[in-house]
């Protein structure tokens, strides 16, 4: 017996093992380019479609000359959180812009998305309080829940009327309700019932929380995200979100009242205990927004692409859900499949994200296939008919046993 006993007899270890064994590990790849519509892993050229630039700005020449002013003029770094001496200029630049666009009072610059679920939720909600969670909402908002000790309630996927009567089966008794969810789902690629969200959470004096990571620049006026597209930017109480998507970035975000914003600057400790956002990185967001603002080319044909890839995956007969936005899952079902799927496409120079338990039930195990303003209808039409290939290869071949470890 070893120290170390609990990492070799560990079921994900198992799991990495049986891949790498397998030649099926697709992870930790290395990227040697600029991800686009096209991206280089060491020589070899594939068509990206699993990154989550779907404005395509991450190599915008403004966006970068932006980046390289900030550094000449602020350094590398700010040395230091935003509650101390991190705090610069260019943060409430960004902030005061971000509030505009969001229509909301105020908002607060986090380091990273994943931080502000992490950061806020803890923040308003305590070990007596309850939290209203969707079952398909991303693992920061899960984690962000834990480290708050309430009581964590889950709903049915994007069913208000589960929502409801979870509120009603636990009365408020004098704590806090908070209902959280994504405002484009990461995987499925649904929106959620935002407007009936609110709604329900009206007749139980909750809090409501919606986390725009991926309706940024995707949904709403201008890209403004899910609160806009529904028209009750007014009406939610924080909107929570991430650059490191349409914004062509890192760091996160939450919006909401001068006074929500103010407790929070004060009262989340991911926050106000992290090193701030780098120069480099605030500028290039700042940037990001103002084209978003001013440019409404890059998401017109985001929409173009995935109408049509909607479009073509359907007729082609291909299992993917209920979504309606740049995210389209393509089920397969199977994990060992979506794995062998995964790898067979990228030596066919396609790129896609295989996702499995436990990031998804190993019976909702898919193909995570991600568009951008960067493609074009060849190279969708290109990779469809490769999964398609690919999919009818791997059904022949593997029966309904599934080896892989679960």
């Amino acid at each position: 017996m070893t120290k170390y006993d609990f990492i070799t007899k560990n079921e994900l270890t198992k799991k990495i093992h049986f891949l790498k064994s397998h030649d099926l590990y697709p992870f930790f790849k290395e990227v040697s380019s600029t991800q686009s519509d096209v991206a280089f892993f060491g020589n070899k050229k594939v068509l990206m479609f699993g990154s989550n630039n779907y404005l395509g700005l991450n190599n915008h020449p403004k966006i970068k000359k932006a980046a390289q002013d900030a550094i000449a003029k602020y350094g590398t770094s700010c040395t230091g959180s935003r509650f101390m001496n991190g705090t610069l200029d260019l943060h409430k630049e960004l902030e005061n812009e971000l509030a505009d666009f969001l229509k909301q009072e105020a908002v607060i610059v986090f380091p990273t998305g994943f931080q502000v679920n992490s950061g806020v939720i803890p923040a308003l909600a305590g070990k007596n309080d309850r939290i209203f969670i969707d079952e398909l909402n991303h693992a920061s908002i899960i984690d962000g829940c834990q480290l708050s000790y309430a009581k964590r309630i889950k709903y049915r996927h994007n069913n208000m009327e589960d929502l409801a009567v979870k509120l009603e089966q636990d009365p408020r008794d004098g704590s806090k309700n908070l209902i959280v969810s994504d405002g484009i789902f990461s995987m499925d690629g649904d929106i959620v019932k935002l407007d009936k969200m609110i709604e329900v959470g009206k007749k139980h004096d909750a809090i409501t929380m919606v986390d725009c990571a991926h309706a940024i620049g995707v949904i709403g006026k201008n890209g403004s995200g899910t609160a806009s597209h529904f028209g009750v930017s007014k009406e939610v109480d924080l909107i929570g979100g991430t650059f490191s998507k349409s914004l062509a970035s890192v760091g996160g975000f939450v919006a909401g009242s001068s006074e929500m914003i103010e407790y929070l600057s004060h009262a989340s400790r991911s926050f106000m205990f992290s090193a701030s956002l780098p120069p480099a990185s605030t500028a290039s967001a700042l940037a990001a927004l103002r084209i978003l603002k001013t440019d409404s080319s890059f998401n017109e044909k985001l929409w173009a692409n995935t109408h049509y890839a909607i479009q073509q995956m359907k007729a082609f007969g291909l299992d993917i859900g209920n979504t309606e936005t740049p995210i389209i899952p393509i089920y397969i079902r199977n994990s060992e499949k979506t794995f062998k799927v995964a790898k067979m496409l990228f030596e066919n120079g396609v790129y896609v994200n295989p996702v499995v338990a436990p990031a998804v039930k190993d019976i909702d195990s898919l193909l995570r296939f991600s568009l951008t303003s960067a493609h074009n209808k060849e190279q969708i039409l290109f990779a469809i008919t490769e999964i398609v290939k690919a999919i009818e290869c791997f059904s022949k071949q593997l029966n309904s046993r599934n080896v892989y470890i679960n």
